[in-house]
């Protein structure tokens, strides 16, 4: 008898575990809270991401991804618009296609660069980049590679960085795998770099070489 009823609870957590495990995905952390369909998580960190502009506010924007991800864009003081095609500024419209790059906070990206109509143009990567899919409420998130992953790559190592070199690293992750939100960069110790996306069910982390050239996913 006692034994049974120990062995209850035990049953009840695993079997809730394996539900989180289902609904959280295996690399995405903590559901956001107040963020319903999104497996977003707040890192604060230099990040951004493409997509079509849905309203405009004084101070704000809001804009969704290819693959349905929701977010918030707040403008600053500092905030500089321009055309894709370099030409100078430009202004955020509804309907139009954003590139977002600036401080990110779950979905809500304070921008210190916005880019109207942004050229779609990486710097190329010697694979060709498997679909990414959309987040998915409840459904796992999928185990797949694509390129070269860092043999010795674990989660959660390296030096997050920022300014310029996240933004080209990040742009780059963009070019090859839209979709989601780019919610940090790290730099590893053989100067790879892992960019973090969030919003999607995968991929999770993109690495790019040294040049910052995407080389795989996973």
């Amino acid at each position: 008898m006692l034994n049974q009823r120990l062995n209850r609870p035990l049953a009840l957590a695993g079997a809730l575990a394996v539900i989180g495990g289902a609904a959280f995905g295996a690399s995405t952390g903590a559901f956001a809270a107040g963020k319903p369909d999104t497996n977003a998580r707040s890192t604060n960190a230099a990040g951004g991401t493409i997509a079509k502009v849905t309203s405009v506010a004084k101070a704000s924007f809001a804009a969704t991804t290819s693959a349905g991800q929701k977010v918030t864009v707040k403008r600053t003081g500092t905030t500089t618009f321009q055309n894709g095609s370099g030409s100078g500024s430009a202004k955020v419209t509804k309907g139009a296609t954003v590139l977002v790059l600036g401080k990110v906070n779950s979905t809500t990206i304070t921008a210190t660069q916005v880019v109207v109509d942004p050229a779609n143009t990486g710097p190329g990567t010697p694979f060709t980049p498997s679909p990414v899919i959309a987040f998915k409420r409840g459904t796992q998130s999928a185990a797949k590679t694509d390129g070269q992953v860092p043999t010795d790559y674990k989660e959660g190592s390296g030096t997050i960085v920022k300014g310029t070199t996240a933004n080209k690293a990040t742009k780059a992750a963009l070019a090859a795998y839209p979709g989601g939100v780019i919610d940090r960069v790290v730099k590893l110790s053989d100067g790879t770099y892992e960019i973090h996306t969030i919003g999607v069910n995968w991929p999770h982390h993109i690495f790019a070489d040294p040049a910052e050239k995407v080389v795989g996913a996973n």
